[in-house]
């Protein structure tokens, strides 16, 4: 395994949770929505996923395709763009107003 592939394996952002319609834990990388492995115990889902993925860099790499930057490296603004029904947005307007803040303070209290 090459240096970069070996970086950027232990960058990406992997997820396990138990899947009881499969009788085993299920493991995702979040760069690669696609990719999917399983294992009988966490650790085991984890390696699998990894596996996936260090051969989906190396076709990627190969075919010179885009590599997936890491989440955890990513860059974000802090700028959401939200379309809301007439009637969300007048409720919470309400909402916002009977608190005394902006509608924007109001979402952020409730998804904080």
């Amino acid at each position: 395994m090459n240096k970069k592939i070996r970086e950027l394996l232990n960058k990406y952002t992997y997820r396990v949770e138990w899947s009881e319609e499969d009788d085993t834990h299920i493991a995702r990388c979040l760069e690669f929505p696609g990719l999917s492995a399983h294992g009988k115990t966490i650790e085991d889902a984890i390696k699998e996923i990894a596996v996936a993925v260090e051969g989906s860099l190396e076709w990627l790499i190969e075919d010179g395709d885009k590599i997936p930057e890491p989440m955890g490296q990513a860059q974000y603004k802090g700028n959401l763009t939200l379309r809301v029904s007439p009637e969300i947005h007048k409720e919470l307007a309400i909402k916002s107003a009977e608190q005394g803040i902006s509608i924007n303070q109001y979402i952020l209290s409730k998804i904080s």
